[in-house]
C-alpha cells in the first residue's frame, strides 16, 4: 500500500485543501483500506475531495464506477483497453505518485514540477512510505480448503 502512503503523504506537504481534478480512491483488498484508515490516511483523502470507493475493483474494471462520456482520466491501475473505464474515455497510466501530482495541479505536471514534488514529498520519507503487508497479520482469516 505505499503507493496510498505515497500519495498521502503528497498532498500533505504540499498542503493541498482540495483537489483541482475529480479524484477516485479504491484501495485493492479491505486489508490494504483499515491498515489506511488506522494510519490516518484515509480520513485525508475524504477531506481534500477525493471519492472513496469500496476496496476492490472499480474503476480499473469498469465495475461499479464509470467516469462521464469522453473523460479524459490518468489511472494508476495496470490497463486501458478502449472503454473500460468509461464511454469513449481516454486513459493515460502512471504511478500513485504522479497520479498525486496530477490531481494537485488538474494537469499533467512538467518533468520539473514532477521531480520537486518527488525531491519534497516522497524522497524523504521512503523508509516510511514502501512497507510491505504482511498477509499472515490479518484478524480475519480466509478459510483454508482442502483439494481432494
Amino acid at each position: 500500500i505505499g503507493h496510498f502512503r505515497a500519495l498521502a503523504n503528497v498532498y500533505k506537504h504540499t498542503g493541498v485543501e482540495y483537489l483541482a481534478a475529480t479524484t477516485w480512491i479504491s484501495p485493492p483488498t479491505r486489508m490494504d483500506e483499515a491498515v489506511l484508515q488506522s494510519e490516518g490516511q484515509y480520513s485525508l483523502f475524504g477531506k481534500i475531495g477525493a471519492r472513496r470507493e469500496i476496496p476492490g475493483c472499480s474503476l480499473c474494471m469498469g465495475n461499479q464506477a464509470r467516469v462521464r462520456p469522453n473523460a479524459v482520466v490518468f489511472s494508476t491501475s495496470t490497463r486501458n483497453f478502449d472503454n473500460r473505464m468509461g464511454r469513449d474515455a481516454l486513459c493515460y497510466l502512471g504511478s500513485a505518485e504522479l497520479a498525486a501530482v496530477i490531481s494537485i495541479l488538474g494537469r499533467i505536471p512538467t518533468p520539473q514540477e514532477y521531480r520537486e514534488h518527488m525531491a519534497k514529498c516522497v524522497s524523504p520519507f521512503e523508509a516510511s512510505i514502501y512497507k510491505y503487508l504482511d498477509f499472515t497479520q490479518m484478524s480475519a482469516r480466509v478459510p483454508s480448503f482442502a483439494v481432494a
